[in-house]
């Protein structure tokens, strides 16, 4: 299915007024189309056909699946161009996650720590607070269209931690797993099931940021992420278990929950 049929036909980017929000644009079409399916993993995506069906020329095409490949939804392939990338397996998954759980509670200690001594700012305080509201009264579901709101508040939340901890290394080392939006992925067509988990672990892990007591903020964090592994990997055990005969990529692309992180995007 051509990304253009899934967001009404050719010329949806006509009339916008710079490259920047030609390819944002593409971006956020091209995204949607994989987080819901309609872009096969495997498949190729087409430079060219995409920009006939978006009505553009190539550069804002190629400028938006750059930033999708940085992403880890799609890979390039030097002479084959761009095709999508598989589906995240449980045990990159598992990987992923306890990836996060060597960075995000140092970054969560740290933000604490800083939070203690007031060089964290009110306006952080505030912005976390609200990625919290958001995330509660997000829609969950099933299209990305309708749970989009849920993954950027998640997002935001995590990128926020780490942005406040004051350490760059750290923050590179966090974008550069990429996870957010890879997790999401699993989320296609089934929608957000383990929402009142997530909003209360991420409640959980602002309230102690503001304790101020880092070695708390760290074990929440902790906390948060692992149960976040769990209730992904048992949703991906239980969908296989329901459909053995079904290849490992589309079982896990049936999971209702994965871990709620999150990062990506970048």
């Amino acid at each position: 299915m051509s990304v253009a049929r899934v967001h009404g036909g050719a010329g949806v980017a006509r009339g916008l007024s710079s490259r920047l929000m030609v390819a944002d644009h593409i971006y956020d079409a091209v995204l949607e189309a994989l987080i819901d399916g309609a872009l096969e993993p495997g498949s190729a995506i087409v430079i060219d056909a995409l920009a006939r069906q978006f009505d553009v020329s190539q550069t804002p095409v190629r400028e938006a699946l750059a930033r999708l490949e940085s992403t880890g939804l799609v890979r390039r392939t030097a002479l084959k161009g761009y095709r999508v990338a598989p589906m995240t397996t449980r045990d990159e998954l598992d990987r992923l996650m306890q990836a996060r759980l060597v960075f995000e509670p140092k970054l969560a200690e740290l933000t604490a720590g800083r939070m203690s001594t007031h060089r964290v700012d009110a306006r952080t305080d505030a912005e976390l607070q609200q990625a919290v509201d958001d995330l509660a009264s997000a829609s969950l579901g099933p299209s990305f269209a309708e749970f989009r709101a849920y993954w950027e508040a998640d997002e935001r939340f995590h990128r926020l931690v780490a942005e406040a901890a004051g350490n760059e290394f750290l923050l590179s080392a966090y974008v550069a797993l990429g996870g957010q939006i890879v997790r999401f992925r699993l989320f296609g067509g089934s929608g957000v099931t383990d929402s009142e988990h997530c909003v209360a672990e991420h409640t959980r892990v602002l309230e102690a940021l503001r304790s101020g007591d880092p070695a708390a903020a760290g074990r929440a964090m902790a906390a948060h992420i692992d149960d976040a592994r769990v209730r992904a990997l048992n949703s991906i055990d239980e969908a296989e278990h329901t459909h053995p005969h079904t290849a490992p990529a589309a079982s896990t692309a049936r999971a209702a929950s994965t871990a709620s992180t999150e990062q990506e995007s970048r």
